[in-house]
């Protein structure tokens, strides 16, 4: 297998790649919720997107959750969330509008260490928007209607395409990487009780299985371990 830098993309998993992109998506409209939750990850982007949409009103509330991952430990050495929320505070969040949940290690987490923060601080919820990964809104999703059935799941993350998406990470084979390792977690989680089921075309999975066959499989669960996409 040629090093990371050495991988050249072609045009067909391109291609391919898109059609996962886009299934990911969950084409959501932002609309006002009792509280915004942004997911934590490698991706400073989120913050900035959860930021955003509390200026324009949808939220009175915003929580940041997350620790740190292998992927996260060395960009956010205090923490995903503490991260997030300095960046909000920087962007003109007031402090008393964000809390922060600095525990989390994976995405059942997040959502379930939050609702124990939200039922503490009083905080009535039926409805929430979930900030995250573009390429993550559709796990997101399926994993907040699993452990918290009862509220309303909107998503949301920063409107970029792609193509803008690799250029903001800087490495190719490794968004294709994460894409991929999301898609396996939508297929596979429900059956473990982490999310509920979420329909696959045949065009999505028969590109997702072009794409692990050539080698884009860096963030797969493997050995049955349930490790999030940072």
């Amino acid at each position: 297998m040629p090093e990371r830098d050495q991988v050249v993309v072609t045009d067909a998993q391109w291609s391919d790649a898109r059609l996962v992109w886009d299934y990911h998506l969950m084409g959501h409209e932002p609309r006002p919720c009792s509280v915004g939750i942004g997911l934590g990850s490698h991706d400073l982007g989120v913050a900035t997107r959860a930021a955003e949409l509390y200026a324009a009103g949808y939220f009175p509330t915003l929580v940041f959750s997350g620790g740190n991952s292998p992927t996260t430990l060395a960009r956010f050495p205090r923490g995903e969330a503490v991260h997030y929320r300095e960046h909000a505070l920087a962007l003109g969040v007031p402090d008393e509008a964000i809390l922060v949940e600095p525990l989390a290690a994976n995405t059942g987490q997040n959502i379930e260490f939050t609702r124990r923060l939200l039922r503490r601080a009083g905080i009535t919820v039926d409805s929430v928007l979930l900030v995250c990964k573009p390429y993550m809104e559709r796990r997101a999703f399926a994993t907040c209607r699993q452990l918290w059935p009862e509220v309303e799941v909107v998503c949301a993350s920063e409107p970029l395409s792609l193509d803008d998406y690799v250029k903001s990470i800087g490495d190719e084979k490794l968004v294709v990487d994460m894409i991929v390792g999301d898609l396996q977690r939508v297929i596979d989680y429900p059956a473990r009780g982490f999310a509920i089921p979420q329909p696959v075309p045949t065009g999505v999975h028969d590109a997702y299985e072009r794409l692990l066959r050539a080698g884009f499989d860096s963030r797969l669960v493997k050995n049955g371990k349930p490790r999030d996409t940072a």
